[in-house]
């Protein structure tokens, strides 16, 4: 059963998104050397893949800087 696509996010779901980013998807951008960018939620679950992250460098890494929605998001393999 899927869960249902989510077009609010709540405190719980943005602190449960931000430690999937930085587990799964922060040392991917450190190895592209991205700087600044969107990313898809998708790797969160199907319910948040019309959620992207924009995110940027700082000095200890790297900090999110907003939550959007777009029904029209896709996401990209990092794995290269």
């Amino acid at each position: 059963m899927t869960k249902e696509i989510k077009k609010e996010l709540d405190e719980e779901d943005k602190i449960y998104i931000s430690e999937l980013f930085h587990e799964q998807i922060v040392p991917k951008l450190r190895w592209l050397e991205a700087r600044v960018g969107n990313v898809n939620c998708s790797f969160a679950g199907d319910e948040y893949k019309n959620w992207n992250i924009v995110f940027r460098s700082n000095k200890s890494g790297y900090e999110i800087v907003d939550f959007e929605y777009d029904e029209n998001s896709r996401s990209i393999n990092l794995d290269l």
